[in-house]
């Protein structure tokens, strides 16, 4: 029901403009796009960039959607990814309060292109799960939306454009000095208030842009300063094990079910550069370059409920209540009556974590004939993503408490400990650890454009690369094993109140996602203590040593070109081309034993290993534009598209969790995602402020990586704490090395599938100052296999209401994107209802160069729940609370 009143909002509104065209375009002074008689009125404002917008679109050659800078500047949008949600077929997830990454036509976030300028801007995450997990899906965070001068989405393929988005291709385009006015100056100051962390912080940006009275050389410089400190309360469960729950009955209990609050300082600052100089018609040169720092240090407390533990050691569970064979209830108890064993864990994690991109970028345009054009294009990009030092703290004890998540918020109640009293439990495991990512890529582009007249062919395009990327991840970590009985306070074993700080959890914390019985209070763990005592800390007990699971290092060399052919007439344009890219491929690594392993640390021995490999794609393209009046827009579009895997899934190591005996691993000799597609398009432009357009795309997925869960027997693993159940002891030594059979999620090429769908869009002035653009996508993607494909929401839904005057700029935006699929976690599926949000903006002109802004984002303070599979098993669910925003606008 609540799909179909989206449907039918979006379908209303659809007439309620089909309705106001006729009229608006008896009474506007726009004519249809096809007639320049009106290129002498200009419009600003929001409908200026709209019309912006809508010129851009129709004017592609491929079927693509456009957004403007100062419609960017429009939305309360803080980076890119946010201003992105608004294209039809994009969706992004806000699972830290903020977009990060982008979803396009209901693929995964791997599967969209990113580039920077036409060319791939290195990528790199601040989470350390992210880091770990080392994807090729762009993190937005590092760049804020001021820099942007307009963004490209392309739906369908073409030949000169950049390989590797099934999903598509966004292009992020900068400013450049020569298309700006002499002297162009901007600044925007921002208060940003967080109401969760109740935190106020200053957000500035400013630009410059100068060029000289011939027009033929101009610098640009732009600058960002951004801080924001948050709050994220959250309920999570860790997963589910099956263990007897009476009368001969088993069923799946949760393993761990937590109430955690999540703690950041975010700081983003950088510049970007253009330089521009075009002494004659013949020749053009732009030197650009881009620096961002996003800092994210961050604190998570977690105290959790540990059932699994207290049931793997002698525990007990009674009056368990199932429901579809899970036990949504009961009462648990570690050993001997919850006095022995452990039943509580709880975590204090302090992180110092930052991502960066850099990129510099040459571009020479030089055009000896006005048929001959060339383009000569080369650079270098950089990104780190590290969590420089991550200070891990574990208390644990016996336990005994009840549990309820009927209500879907899950409910816990201890009767042993009282989590109020630090002394109710000991530090059990302690860890520093950190995670480097450094992501580069150097490359360049010649490219050959000759107008011709040969019949229906207008130019031949040609075109060369040359790409060289490197992903490179490592892990080092203390043994917690060790660490834990060298930590000294005062010179005797540390207690857990050495780590306390005297009070419990805000008076606020989980109001808004609580149950009644949800636990909400619990003795708290100052981070200076703790950083204070790590920090005292010596050899051996603090020793790092290497993490081969999460240590490789990938080079990818890609070389080759393509060639492109437009064609046209009266009525008609389009091209075909084909584009031909050989990838060499190194991926090193560590593997678990080996009969002589060459690596050894407190886990094992491990054994280096090297794996290479070649392979070539073909990827044809069509694209045909036909003008089927001069206000409406025949596309069709056909071409073969390519993704590389994930580098952490062409790694030979596993990376294992030696508490819940599960793991990742990689295949180095993984293919790409591979696809072919069609796309069609009909728009309709009544007039220059307005279009009307319906979609539709099918995807042929020839190699879907999918995931495959297998059990494997691993040698030499260390398991902390006491032998697992179906563990064997290793030998060699070291009691905590045991061979144990793990859960070992591992990608593979599955059959393939398909990913079908449409997209309906609607821009439109209405009246009186008052419009509205409205778009909805539907997307059907299936696996042959039957697996969930990532990132697949069946329904999106934006809807934008804007009114605009001399006086005021004010728009308000809902976004909505169906429940969808993550990934496996702790080999189990992890999946995410249904996420909405709605953000606001206004600008108040006091004067031509100065406004009045105001900013809201989540107005209506949704949170974000994920579950296993059915909502019957409750996974998290997050509340990130609203932001706010105001300040004052410059421009000169």
């Amino acid at each position: 029901m609540t799909n179909a009143r989206y449907l039918l909002a979006s379908a209303s509104i659809g007439t309620l403009l089909f309705a106001a065209s006729a009229a608006h375009a008896q009474t506007s002074t726009a004519a249809p796009a096809a007639d320049t008689a009106e290129s002498e009125i200009v419009v600003t404002g929001i409908r200026g960039s709209l019309r912006e917008a809508i010129d851009a679109k129709r004017d592609l050659s491929v079927i693509a959607d456009v957004v403007t800078a100062e419609d960017v500047g429009k939305f309360p949008d803080k980076n890119v990814a946010e201003a992105l949600q608004r294209v039809p077929g994009i969706v992004v997830n806000r699972e830290f309060g903020e977009g990060e990454r982008v979803s396009l036509r209901g693929t995964a976030p791997n599967l969209t292109k990113t580039l920077l300028n036409g060319h791939s801007v290195a990528t790199a995450d601040w989470f350390i799960l992210d880091q770990v997990a080392s994807t090729r899906s762009f993190n937005y965070l590092t760049l804020p939306a001021e820099i942007i001068g307009r963004l490209e989405v392309y739906k369908s393929p073409q030949a000169d454009v950049e390989e590797g988005g099934v999903g598509g291709t966004i292009n992020v385009i900068t400013r450049n000095p020569l298309d700006l006015d002499p002297l162009t100056l901007s600044a925007s100051a921002q208060a940003a208030y967080s109401d969760l962390s109740g935190k106020v912080d200053p957000q500035v940006s400013g630009l410059i842009s100068w060029k000289n009275a011939d027009e033929t050389f101009g610098v640009l410089v732009g600058a960002i300063y951004q801080k924001r400190r948050t709050r994220r309360d959250g309920l999570e469960i860790f997963g589910y094990r099956s263990f007897p729950v009476g009368g001969g009955q088993s069923a799946l209990v949760p393993t761990l079910i937590g109430s955690t609050m999540f703690e950041q300082n975010r700081e983003r600052y950088g510049a970007n550069v253009g330089i521009q100089f075009r002494p004659s018609d013949e020749l053009e040169i732009n030197i650009t370059g881009l620096y961002s720092r996003f800092n994210a240090d961050n604190f998570n407390q977690n105290y959790i409920a540990w059932g699994e533990q207290a049931l793997a050691g002698g525990g007990t569970i009674s009056n368990a209540v199932v429901r579809d064979g899970v036990a949504v209830s009961g009462n648990i108890a570690s050993a001997t009556g919850g006095t022995t064993g452990f039943g509580v864990v709880y975590d204090a994690i302090d992180r110092q974590a930052v991502a960066k991109t850099v990129s510099a970028d040459f571009d020479l345009t030089y055009r000896p004939t006005d048929s001959l054009s060339v383009h000569f294009k080369a650079g270098w990009t950089k990104a780190n993503g590290d969590t420089s030092n991550e200070n891990f703290i574990e208390f644990a004890g016996p336990g005994a408490f009840s549990y309820d998540l009927t209500s879907g918020r899950p409910e816990v109640s201890f009767s042993n400990p009282n989590p109020l009293n630090p002394l109710g439990i000991r530090p059990d495991f302690a860890r520093i650890q950190s995670v480097t990512n450094d992501d580069e890529e150097k490359y360049f582009y010649l490219d050959l454009e000759k107008e011709v007249e040969w019949g229906p062919l207008t130019a031949l395009k040609f075109g060369v690369k040359y790409t060289d990327h490197d992903r490179v991840a490592e892990r080092f970590a203390t043994n917690g094993g060790v660490f834990t009985p060298g930590l000294r306070c005062n010179g005797v074993a540390c207690t857990s109140a050495d780590f306390a700080t005297g009070s419990g959890m805000p008076g606020d914390f989980l109001d808004n996602i609580a149950a009644p019985g949800t636990l909400t209070d619990y003795w708290r763990v100052d981070p200076a203590k703790l950083r204070a005592i790590y920090g005292a800390s010596t050899s051996p007990s603090n020793d790092r040593f290497l993490v081969p699971g999460n240590t490789y290092s990938i080079n990818e060399k890609a070389w080759g070109g393509y060639g492109l052919a437009k064609f046209g007439g009266e009525g008609w344009r389009g091209n075909v081309g084909v584009r031909v890219i050989t990838t060499d491929q190194t991926s090193e690594g560590y593997i678990i034993g080996g009969a002589n392993p060459e690596f050894t640390n407190p886990f094992g021995g491990f054994t280096p290993s090297t794996a290479k490999r070649s392979y070539t794609d073909i990827l044809p393209s069509a694209n045909l534009s036909v003008d089927l009046s001069p206000q409406v827009v025949l596309r069709f579009a056909a071409g073969k598209t390519v993704t590389r895997p994930d580098f952490v899934d062409i790694t030979p190591g596993v990376d294992l969790n030696g508490t819940l005996l599960t793991g990742r691993g990689g295949d180095p000799n993984l293919d790409p995602y591979r696809a072919n597609q069609y796309d069609l398009s009909i728009e309709w432009y009544p007039d220059r402020e307005t279009i009307v357009a319906l979609a539709a795309f099918y995807k042929d997925i020839q190699s879907y990586i999918v995931n495959t869960t297998s059990t494997e027997v691993l040698p030499g693993v260390f398991v902390p704490g006491s032998q697992p159940a179906g563990c064997v002891a290793a030998g060699g030594g070291n009691p905590n090395l045991f061979n144990c059979p793990y859960q070992i999620n591992r990608r593979s090429n599955g059959d393939g599938g398909r990913n079908q769908g449409f997209e309906f869009q609607v821009s439109r002035p209405i009246w009186g100052g008052f419009g509205a653009v409205v778009n909805y996508t539907y997307s059907d993607a299936k696996a042959n296999n039957g697996d969930p494909i990532p990132g697949n929401s069946k329904h999106s839904l934006n809807l934008t209401g804007y009114y605009e005057n001399d006086l005021i700029s004010a728009r308000v935006s809902y976004n909505y994107r169906s429940k969808f699929f993550i990934d496996i976690d702790r080999a189990a599926p992890l999946n995410q209802a249904a996420l909405s949000s709605l953000d606001a903006s206004v600008s108040v002109n006091i004067t031509d160069n100065i406004a009045l802004t105001a900013d809201a984002i989540n107005l209506t303070n949704e949170e974000i729940v994920q579950y296993s599979g059915t909502r019957d098993r409750p996974r998290a669910i997050y509340d990130n609370g609203r932001q706010f925003y105001v300040g004052a606008r410059l421009k000169f």
